[in-house]
């Protein structure tokens, strides 16, 4: 069998969202991060703002730098709740329970991966650990509300409602990537203190059922992108748990 393995301009894509807004933190934390691919790679006022926010010497300490991303994440909640609004008048009627399932289930793996976050970050000592979990709460707030953006887009355009993927088995691009995620998955489990491994479970089960509600309503680029940022998110946790 022929495994197909993604260009690493391919990954960079899948991955763009995840870390664009992570840059100044990541500088923090010593961490270089990846090139984002052209479609988020331009400065938001929300971005822009944090970036100003964490230069700032008053704001050098911890607690300041992650004042400073709590009001981006702030902030781009506010424009994923305007997105999502903007959406809801725009959708044909056959398009909203489908898009309607979609956000329920990205809240309730978002309020799911808060508490896995907490376990993870529970093991660890050091003031760029706080950093970083105050980055990895902001990431996935602002990667929907890109998102809910780009959807709102299209449908202002004129466009087609985006062709439905393939099933995973079908795209060998999928299927590569499910196939890193479950190797994080199961790296990030058995380093994980044993009482805090049925909050990986039911985090894991919240973001797949994320991944089945949103597929019917996005292309297959969109899906390597949430697959993706699922990855780098599992790798980064599994890198960080047990650290001090």
């Amino acid at each position: 069998m022929v495994t197909f393995l993604p260009s690493a301009d391919g990954w960079r894509r899948a991955f763009g969202a995840l870390i664009l807004a992570s840059a100044v933190s990541a500088a923090v934390l010593g961490v270089v991060p990846l090139q984002a691919h052209a479609e988020v790679a331009a400065a938001d006022p929300i971005d822009a703002s944090m970036r100003t926010c964490l230069a700032r010497s008053d704001m050098s300490s911890t607690a300041g730098q992650v004042q400073c991303m709590d009001n981006a994440r702030i902030g781009w909640k506010a424009a994923l709740d305007s997105a999502w609004q903007q959406l809801q008048t725009k959708l044909p009627q056959a398009q909203r329970k489908p898009w309607e399932k979609s956000q329920a289930s990205w809240q309730a793996s978002r309020d799911v991966e808060k508490q896995l976050l907490a376990a993870v970050f529970a093991t660890t000592r050091g003031s760029m650990y706080v950093l970083a979990e105050a980055d990895m709460q902001l990431q996935p707030v602002r990667d929907r509300a890109l998102s809910l953006r780009s959807a709102v887009a299209g449908i202002s355009a004129g466009g087609d409602p985006p062709h439905r993927p393939r099933a995973c088995t079908a795209d060998a691009q999928c299927e590569h990537a499910m196939f890193d995620l479950n190797r994080y998955y199961h790296r990030l489990q058995s380093k994980m203190p044993a009482r805090s491994r049925p909050t990986l479970v039911r985090a894991q089960r919240a973001w797949t059922a994320y991944l089945a509600a949103t597929t019917p309503v996005i292309d297959e680029r969109s899906r390597i992108d949430i697959i993706g940022a699922r990855v780098a998110t599992l790798k980064r946790l599994s890198e960080t748990v047990g650290n001090d």
